[in-house]
């Protein structure tokens, strides 16, 4: 195949004519063919592309987030840096192993642990401040380690693991610090944030997640190392540039060497908060720009992430909670890693440093119910055909047994110019089915714009299902309820067919499909 590259031949730079910008009297690119091989016959990556980080966040598709700290014993959502270190009074000293353990009966393959919130409390032994565990009251509570004991569990359950450790601190005399000319120090990021995420890196270099949240500082007072003045007096402070204040580009490249595998959220991030918290994506969702459906032509890879509660109360421990249905929980499934982003659920372990028996039940619950309904791959029983196959390479074909080998590195794909294409899938015997899951082979890029499902109860006459839903983009997963509600997914009979057509109506460039499921 024969590609175009610009090759600079020659610039050159003639002196400048008075004192104003010169011509340059000879300066020139020249375009020239150059042959560059390509014997797998490899689709040209649709730009952006992600990192190599960047997939394996995307693999981890549900995890969990615990937010446990000095807030589960005040019952505050935010602290203010007031706290005495001797209120964090765990009952036992915590067991993440636990947390780990109901998280993965649900289902998820990992999970994130709050080791400071915004109040600067340190659940480590850290050098970086007082304000930690190693000066609270009780030796339970002086024997917590969060990430120590996180890091163990995880590894142990081959679970994936990240910290949530926030920038902005409550607590600390050094954050939002001036100087006699009123310009920000750089004392809180050299003194106390650079040094609690090497800490925290020491913990494990096979951390994939660091999240950093709440950097800007806002009307929330706080106590800043000194003597509390409460909201409206010198407890209020604020900064007014996040990358600058932190040295977010060096924080991220040292934390890359230290972690060469781990994503940042938040200031600086890699990964995007899609929105909102209440556990849903845009039917729309571009792995790219902002926001619940992202950007079709933004310029870097930046897939979304929903951050979501399992429990009626706030993001940390409160009497009295409620724990959401099963059913809800399977809803904001279907609307996040269904729909092109990932799931991060909060399940906050109560005073005793444990999850409560009640969202331990729900979760298994859940778990349950994933297996049931999206266990069961009714593809894997079907003859599949499509409208075209992609010319093969020397040693990799782009055929049609490429959608079900289970194979991430392989991908049925069309020729260059071909963008419309369909998937026919045909049983002998009728199924029921209730869900289409799709998968792109999102490392060369995320390509489809627009697709349709039909399904037939005798392989001639086709119906469309899921009309009601936009179905556009599909990027790393896609799962379409085909009566068309997310939220009453499995309710009735299902369709019982004996036949299936997917049609890709609009993609960037040839699409590119990874995995195609029936459940």
């Amino acid at each position: 195949m024969k590609l175009s590259s610009l090759l600079l031949m020659a610039l050159s730079l003639p002196p400048l004519l008075n004192d104003a910008v010169g011509q340059a009297k000879e300066s020139q690119f020249q375009l020239k063919q150059c042959n560059v091989a390509n014997p797998e016959n490899t689709p040209r990556p649709v730009f952006p592309v992600p990192s190599r980080r960047q997939m394996l966040w995307n693999e981890t598709e549900f995890y969990a987030f615990f937010h446990y700290g000095m807030d589960t014993y005040t019952g505050k959502e935010w602290g203010d840096g007031t706290e005495d270190e001797s209120t964090f009074a765990p009952t036992r000293v915590p067991d993440p192993a636990q947390w780990l353990r109901v998280a993965k009966q649900a289902g998820m393959k990992g999970g994130i642990a709050v080791v400071k919130h915004h109040d600067g409390f340190c659940l480590w032994p850290t050098k970086t401040t007082d304000h930690s565990v190693l000066n609270s009251a009780t030796e339970t509570a002086r024997k917590t380690n969060i990430p120590r004991d996180f890091a163990r569990a995880a590894r142990k359950l081959k679970m994936k693991y990240g910290f949530y450790v926030s920038p902005w601190d409550l607590s600390s005399i050094y954050w939002g610090e001036k100087d006699s000319q009123g310009r920000y120090t750089d004392n809180y990021a050299k003194k106390v944030f650079f040094p609690q995420c090497v800490e925290l890196a020491q913990y494990g270099s096979d951390q994939f997640e660091m999240w950093f949240d709440g950097a800007t500082g806002g009307d929330h007072a706080g106590y800043y190392g000194g003597a509390y003045g409460g909201k409206g007096t010198t407890g209020r402070r604020t900064i007014d540039n996040a990358q600058t204040f932190y040295d977010i580009p060096n924080l991220r490249d040292s934390i890359h060497k230290l972690l060469p595998n781990v994503v940042m959220w938040g200031v600086g991030g890699e990964v995007r908060w899609i929105g909102n918290e209440a556990g849903h994506a845009g039917e729309t969702c571009w792995a790219m720009g902002s926001g619940e459906s992202g950007n079709a032509d933004a310029w870097r890879w930046n897939p979304g992430e929903s951050d979501a509660k399992a429990t009626t109360g706030g993001w940390f421990w409160k009497k009295n909670e409620k724990v959401l249905s099963a059913e809800r929980l399977f809803q904001m499934y279907l609307e996040t890693v269904g729909r092109n982003a990932t799931l991060i659920l909060n399940l906050p372990p109560d005073v005793n440093g444990l999850i409560p028996q009640a969202t331990a039940q729900r979760m298994a619950e859940l778990g349950r119910m994933l297996k049931t309904r999206l266990g069961n791959d009714l593809a894997l029983k079907a003859k599949i055909s499509v409208s075209e196959e992609r010319t093969p390479g020397a040693h990799t074909d782009y055929s049609v047994r490429r959608l079900t080998d289970g194979n991430k590195n392989t991908y049925w794909a069309t020729n260059d110019a071909t963008t419309h294409a369909t998937i026919t899938l045909k049983w002998d015997k009728a199924v029921t089915v209730r869900y289409v899951q799709l998968m792109e082979h999102i490392k060369l890029g995320q390509r489809v714009r627009s697709f349709t499902i039909e399904t037939s109860d005798d392989g001639i006459t086709f119906t469309p299902r899921a009309t009601n839903i936009q179905t556009t983009t599909i990027g790393y997963k896609r799962i379409v309820p085909l009566n068309g509600s997310t939220a009453k997914s499995y309710e009735g009979d299902g369709y019982k067919v004996k036949a299936m057509r997917i049609t890709i109506n609009d993609s960037k460039a040839c699409p590119l499909i990874q995995s195609l499921s029936v459940f």
